[in-house]
């Protein structure tokens, strides 16, 4: 690791690790479950620490009024584009909280480590965040461009409302350099991902006594051969650097009780994609098979196909300047730290879908991520807002 002496953005992250992790600690403290917890007590600790630092926060709301984000920004004095550091200020939920060797909630510090639910996805990370834009707020005068700090309070739920509610807003800046998103893990830089198309199958029968004489089209039958079919195509084979294409069955529901033939089948698809088997051509595959299936089913009605999401495979060019930027900041601090384009899809792809560039998968060093026992190394914390501030610095210098 780099002699903090060489290096005055990680002499200032070490400064800042106690009330990063004070910060922290209290975050965790605050329950903020996506989709089950309030979130307004921890909406009002942290406005009052940014507030107290310089760092006036917004909150964004939905169409009902609902806190789906909290943002601040550093201006600085020279023109330039705009940079965003993203993090969610939701969680996964707790699971078996028995299970937990420190409870989920207590914060606690023990071996090295900070515990519980959100320590690493990604409370750390606001901490982080925060204490970097304090600094930067003192240098305004030597910045080029703006630094926005984003913090979701929609990511746990699929929904990804805090960013979508910025960055589909009216006075929202139209020049974003691009987004760094703080999800942790010290040994990857994500710079892509699959894209992912996701529908909807409303797969028709005729409803019918289960017990008359008369047999009916099964609902459930019908939906089953359309799996089926469906899991046995082809998918196109692996992209440079993405991996293959995929197709998973995620969910079905169909009928009620015994006495029913039910006339109507719901099936999840999830198909993930590549630069060389885009979300079109997933749109084109499923509508195909199950028109063919749906043909050999003259009785019933087609099958209606909902588009849920289609998000967009991404990869950052090699010359990002983004990508650049934290990869040298990562290698003057000595670490070794590689470009990766992600299986799963997240918030870069819907990003990519509005021309914005993105990273993700950079932070401090982890476990049990969404699971039991989840926690951040205490000494991967500086290092981590380090590099992030070099980055930033090198953007907007």
């Amino acid at each position: 690791m780099i002699d903090p002496d060489t290096s005055p953005a990680l002499r200032r992250a070490q400064a800042d690790l106690d009330s990063v992790l004070a910060l922290t600690q209290d975050l965790v403290r605050i329950p903020t479950r996506g989709g089950i917890d309030t979130y307004e007590a921890a909406i009002t600790h942290l406005s009052s620490w940014m507030d107290e630092c310089g760092l006036p926060p917004k909150v964004l709301r939905d169409g009902t009024g609902a806190a789906v984000a909290l943002t601040a920004s550093v201006h600085g004095r020279h023109p330039g584009p705009t940079w965003v550091l993203d993090a969610c200020l939701d969680t996964a939920p707790f699971g078996d909280e028995a299970a937990w060797t420190h409870p989920p909630t207590s914060g606690t510090v023990h071996d090295g480590w900070l515990w519980g639910r959100g320590a690493a996805d990604s409370k750390v990370a606001v901490a982080m965040f925060c204490h970097l834009a304090a600094h930067l707020r003192t240098e305004a005068e030597l910045l080029s461009g703006d630094l926005v700090l984003l913090f979701d309070l929609d990511e746990h739920t699929g929904h990804f409302g805090g960013a979508k509610r910025y960055f589909a807003a009216q006075d929202t800046p139209t020049d974003i350099g691009g987004v760094m998103i703080g999800y942790p893990g010290m040994d990857k830089l994500v710079i892509g991902g699959r894209g992912v198309y996701r529908v909807r199958l409303r797969v028709h029968g005729v409803a019918s006594h289960s017990g008359g004489s008369r047999s009916t089209a099964n609902a459930v039958s019908k939906a089953s051969a359309i799996i089926r079919a469906l899991e046995n195509e082809p998918l196109p084979g692996p992209a440079e650097g993405f991996g293959p294409g995929k197709l998973t069955v995620t969910a079905i529901e169909a009928g009620q009780g015994f006495s029913v033939v039910p006339d109507l089948c719901t099936v999840n698809v999830d198909v993930r994609t590549t630069v060389t088997f885009a979300e079109d051509e997933a749109a084109d595959l499923v509508a195909t098979v199950v028109a063919k299936v749906d043909a050999n089913w003259p009785d019933t009605a087609p099958t209606l196909l909902e588009v849920h999401t289609r998000w967009p495979a991404y990869a950052l060019a090699p010359s990002s300047p983004l990508r650049s930027a934290l990869l040298e900041a990562a290698r003057t601090h000595a670490v070794p730290v590689h470009p990766k384009i992600a299986g799963p899809s997240n918030i870069g792809n819907y990003l990519a879908g509005l021309g914005i560039p993105a990273t993700a998968g950079f932070g401090p060093i982890y476990e049990g991520l969404h699971a039991t026992d989840e926690r951040v190394r205490l000494n991967s914390v500086p290092v981590a807002q380090a590099v992030y501030e070099q980055a930033i610095r090198t953007l907007m210098r």
